[in-house]
């Protein structure tokens, strides 16, 4: 069994790893889309200086995983998870989603993929998320989940 990855705030430092696992977790994506998914572009600087980001970090040292975390006054937007397709399915993706949970502090908790992700489709009802909607959103096509505390 893999041992659950150290979970922490990202620092400025991890910007280049956090730009990496997003190439490396979505790029893949970007045939099926037609573009660049928007994860890839988003500004993981500002995010995490912000302090919306938490990485996960494996024994090694190695970032493996990271979530934005957008807290607003009454609910919380999971913006992105993204998990190195080397250590996909090991538990990495989930850690960092109850990490999230944890930090929205009884806020519902909204978020919104793209329909081309069925990984994460399948994902997010297994974890108490419920699909609220489907639609045209930010140039995508996107379901929308929500989870209420």
């Amino acid at each position: 069994m893999t041992p659950a990855p150290h979970l922490r705030p990202a620092r400025r430092g991890d910007l280049a790893a956090v730009a990496a696992i997003a190439r490396a977790a979505f790029g893949p994506f970007e045939a099926i889309i037609g573009r660049r998914p928007a994860p890839m572009e988003a500004d993981h600087a500002s995010d995490i200086d912000a302090g919306r980001v938490t990485v996960a970090v494996a024994a090694d040292g190695r970032l493996t995983g990271f979530a934005t975390l957008d807290l607003r006054d009454d609910v919380a937007i999971l913006e992105i998870v993204a998990v190195a397709p080397g250590v996909q399915g090991r538990g990495v993706g989930r850690a960092l989603i109850e990490r999230c949970e944890a930090r929205a502090a009884g806020r519902p908790i909204r978020l919104w993929t793209n329909v081309a992700m069925t990984g994460a489709l399948r994902l997010y009802p297994r974890l108490g998320y419920v699909e609220t909607g489907r639609g045209r959103h930010e140039g995508f096509d996107r379901v929308f989940f929500e989870k209420r505390p």
